[in-house]
């Protein structure tokens, strides 16, 4: 079968689309013809940071869903070895795609639509009216908690790096749009309940200038790289303010909770009251180019890589 491999640690010239043997299916294990491949910013930290993932050299990424022999339809993301042709999976990781849901939807939005549900929903449990900052609106995560943070009754105040991106922001329900440039300038003027930031470095400073007394930073990726570390008194002075940095893992630990957190995205997408975009599909051979343009930051939405 066909799938990509990364030699080395490094850019997405690592990456290469190569013949490897066909994976077997051991105990509680089963094998899935592969229809689509997420591609996410948790596939760039594997390919460029050592011991995020698998290690290489090795097949990489960790989302993608398919059908198996008898028909059924499996999703997954959290799952080594996922950007092939074949994956054979625990069915503890899988969950079932159900009616109602196309099954390249369902793969668009489990990793990212779960992230945002978690976020929305526990990170910081959003109450209407709550100020609530949401950093790459236009991105895949942000799409998707831009649309449940409102369905909440919240207030958002999202961010995206062009008016085209910002347009985006408010056409999935935003009530303000900032440049980056302009949160950094303004971010003390915000009074957020909370600022949900996966970008990192360039914003999370001025992140928790932008919080009320007592909201929540919650860092959960570093798109722009890692910030400094805080020193905890940074956060008392700043007036009693909770940090967090959560993993969509702990979230869906058990087979338990990932069907709980994955049945209540889906019942969102399938009441149509969250839309799913996919931003682009490219050839698993072009997995090298999806990749550029998901660092690049050009993309809005979700890309999917297609056997």
């Amino acid at each position: 079968m066909k799938a990509v491999w990364f030699e080395r640690l490094g850019g997405p010239e690592v990456l290469e689309l190569r013949d490897v043997p066909d994976p077997v299916a051991g105990d509680g294990e089963v094998l899935v013809d592969v229809e689509a491949v997420g591609v996410n910013f948790r596939d760039v930290y594997e390919r460029t940071r050592e011991h995020y993932g698998v290690d290489p050299p090795a097949v990489i990424g960790a989302e993608a869903g398919g059908m198996t022999a008898d028909g059924a339809r499996l999703v997954w993301n959290a799952v080594p070895h996922s950007y092939a042709e074949k994956v054979a999976v625990s069915r503890a990781k899988a969950v079932a795609v159900p009616d109602g849901v196309a099954t390249d939807v369902a793969i668009a939005v489990l990793l990212q639509g779960m992230t945002a549900h978690y976020l929305a929903h526990d990170s910081y449990p959003i109450q209407p009216g709550d100020r609530v900052v949401v950093h790459a609106a236009a991105g895949g995560v942000g799409q998707l908690l831009t649309q449940i943070a409102k369905l909440r009754g919240g207030y958002v105040v999202a961010t995206a790096s062009s008016e085209e991106k910002r347009a985006l922001a408010r056409e999935l329900g935003a009530d303000e749009t900032l440049s980056y440039e302009e949160f950094v300038s303004n971010a003390k003027d915000v009074n957020a309940a909370a600022v949900y930031d996966g970008i990192g470095e360039t914003t999370f400073a001025a992140g928790l200038d932008a919080l009320a007394p007592t909201g929540r930073m919650i860092l959960y990726g570093s798109a722009s790289g890692r910030p400094a570390p805080v020193d905890p008194h940074t956060l008392e002075s700043k007036g009693s303010l909770y940090l967090q940095r959560p993993t969509l893992g702990t979230y869906t630990r058990t087979p338990d909770l990932l069907a709980a957190r994955s049945a209540a995205v889906f019942a969102l997408v399938a009441s149509g009251d969250l839309k799913v975009a996919i931003g682009g599909r490219y050839p698993l051979a072009e997995a090298r180019r999806a990749h550029e343009e998901l660092e690049s930051r050009r993309t809005t939405g979700k890309l999917l890589l297609i056997p």
